[in-house]
């Protein structure tokens, strides 16, 4: 099976290298603009009644990847699909992010952690009745954050 994968815009973030990026949205406060390529616009009827939207892109800068890594949080190592590492079987990111406001084909979006010129790959609407688990456990994870 093969799956093919189209870019619908491009992340303009203050971040040009990897050092300069946060490890994680959540920590960051920086604003960026998202560019949605022109025969998607269309696609962003009613999304400035959201206040946070989910990013999906594509780790552009990432160069392989191990079933098995060292997590920034954490000196033992862990599974990749237990972590958040960019190096990843298939580098997709994932970042929930404030919307400020939309113009035209551009979004600006407040708590961005990708590098500038990163591909997107969708948008989806963040939904606090569906996206937030109650009781949700946060693994390995427990007392570090």
């Amino acid at each position: 099976m093969e799956i093919k994968l189209k870019p619908i815009g491009l992340i303009h973030s203050p971040y040009k290298t990897k050092q300069e990026m946060p490890i994680q949205a959540y920590a960051s406060k920086e604003v960026a603009e998202i560019e949605v390529f022109k025969e998607y616009v269309d696609g962003l009827k009613d999304i400035e009644g959201f206040s946070h939207i989910i990013l999906l892109y594509w780790f552009h800068k990432s160069k392989g990847y191990s079933l098995h890594v060292k997590p920034f949080l954490d000196k033992n190592f862990r599974g990749i699909f237990a972590c958040r590492h960019p190096n990843r079987p298939n580098p997709i990111g994932v970042s929930t992010v404030k919307l400020l406001e939309r113009r035209g084909n551009i979004l600006r979006v407040e708590g961005i952690d990708a590098l500038d010129g990163t591909p997107l790959i969708d948008i989806k609407p963040y939904v606090p009745k569906f996206d937030e688990r109650k009781g949700a456990k946060a693994g390995w994870l427990e007392g570090k954050l």
